[in-house]
C-alpha cells in the first residue's frame, strides 16, 4: 500500500503543474481543472516519489509538478507496474494506460540537468470512477484480472491512404472483426509505407501502451515500398512464424497468389504482432481463420494463462 504525496495541476498546456490541496477526478475525463484532461488515454499523469527523491540527491531543485505530473505516488515504482493495472487513489479508480512517453521538446529540467525522468518514469492512467483525490490519501494496486478482454492496436500500411487518395477498408474491417471477437481496440493508425515509422509506432505500442496483440495489413507484397515485413522483424525480439505460415497455408486453398505474401509474425515484449494482407476479403479470410486459436498464446504472453503440459 503506497499514499499520494502531492496532487498538482495546470490549466494550461506546456506549463509546470503547481499543488493543491485536492482535485476532483471525472470518470472519462481526467482532473476537471487540468488542461490535460479528456477524452483520450492519458487523463492523469503519476509519477514515483522515489524517482523524484532520486533525481533531486543529484542536485535538481525541483517542486512537485515540475515533470507534468499530476499525482506524486509514494510506496511504488509505478514504472515497472503492468498496463491495466487499477490504482485506487482516495475515491478515485484509475486504469493504467501507458508506460513513459516521447519527449518532442526537451524541457527545462532537461536543459538544466541534461536528464528528465518524466519520459522514462512517468506514467499515465484513464479515471475508472470518479472521486476526490488528497495529499496523504491511500493508494493501492489491483492486478490484472484473467477475464480482462485483450487489448488490440490496428495499423494500416498504404501510401494513397495517408495521402487521402484511398479509402481504408481493411483497418475498419480488422477492427469491427477484433470487437466481434472481445477483443479492447486501444489504437487504430493509417501509415505511408515508410519503415522508420511503422517501427517507430510499433515499439511505442509494444513497449508503452503494452498492447497484447497489434495487427498490420498491407504492405506485404512484393513492391518496393512492402516494408511490413522488414519493420516488424526489426523490432521483434523473437518470431512466432507459425502464424503467418499457417496464414499462408489457408490462404493458398483459396488463391495460389498466396504465395507472394511475405508476411511474417513476431513477439516483441508481452506484445504479438501479426501481418496480414493488404484486401479486406483476405483481411476477414485470415482473421477468421487465425482467430479462434490466439487466445491462449495471448495469455500465456499477458500472464494471464498457463502454459500446455
Amino acid at each position: 500500500m503506497g499514499k499520494v504525496a502531492a496532487v498538482c495541476i495546470s490549466k494550461e498546456r506546456g506549463t509546470q503543474k503547481t499543488m493543491v490541496q485536492s482535485a476532483y477526478l471525472k470518470q472519462d475525463w481526467g482532473i476537471e481543472t487540468d488542461a490535460h484532461a479528456g477524452n483520450w488515454h492519458r487523463q492523469v499523469s503519476l509519477l514515483s516519489l522515489e524517482k523524484i527523491e532520486d533525481f533531486r540527491a543529484k542536485g535538481a531543485e525541483v517542486e512537485y509538478g515540475a515533470f507534468g505530473e499530476n499525482l506524486v505516488v509514494e510506496g511504488f515504482d509505478l514504472r515497472k507496474v503492468p498496463v491495466g493495472t487499477r490504482i485506487q487513489a482516495g475515491e478515485a479508480l484509475l486504469e493504467l494506460t501507458q508506460i513513459g512517453k516521447e519527449c518532442h521538446s526537451h524541457c527545462e529540467i532537461f536543459k538544466a540537468m541534461g536528464d528528465c525522468i518524466m519520459p522514462r518514469e512517468g506514467v499515465f492512467a484513464k479515471v475508472i470512477r470518479s472521486g476526490k483525490v488528497c495529499p496523504g490519501d491511500e493508494v493501492t494496486l489491483t492486478e490484472l484480472a484473467a477475464d480482462r478482454p485483450f487489448t488490440a492496436a490496428v495499423i494500416t500500411l498504404s501510401d494513397k491512404g495517408a495521402a487521402g487518395q484511398r479509402e481504408d477498408k481493411s483497418g475498419p474491417l480488422a477492427e469491427e472483426i477484433l470487437r466481434q471477437y472481445g477483443y479492447e481496440i486501444v489504437e487504430t493508425l493509417l501509415l505511408a509505407d515508410e519503415q522508420p515509422l511503422l517501427e517507430h509506432h510499433l515499439r511505442r505500442l509494444c513497449d508503452q501502451r503494452q498492447v497484447n496483440v497489434i495487427f498490420t495489413t498491407g504492405g506485404t507484397g512484393f513492391s518496393r515500398r512492402d516494408i511490413t515485413p522488414e519493420a516488424t522483424i526489426a523490432v521483434c525480439e523473437r518470431m512466432a512464424d507459425g502464424i503467418a505460415q499457417a496464414i499462408r497455408q489457408y490462404s493458398l486453398a483459396i488463391t495460389g497468389r498466396a504465395m507472394l505474401s511475405r508476411a511474417v509474425s513476431g513477439i516483441r515484449g508481452n506484445t504479438l504482432i501479426v501481418n496480414l494482407p493488404g484486401s479486406p476479403k483476405a483481411v476477414r479470410e485470415s482473421m477468421e481463420y487465425i482467430l479462434p486459436h490466439l487466445g491462449h498464446g495471448i495469455g500465456i504472453l499477458r500472464g494471464t494463462d498457463g502454459e500446455c503440459g
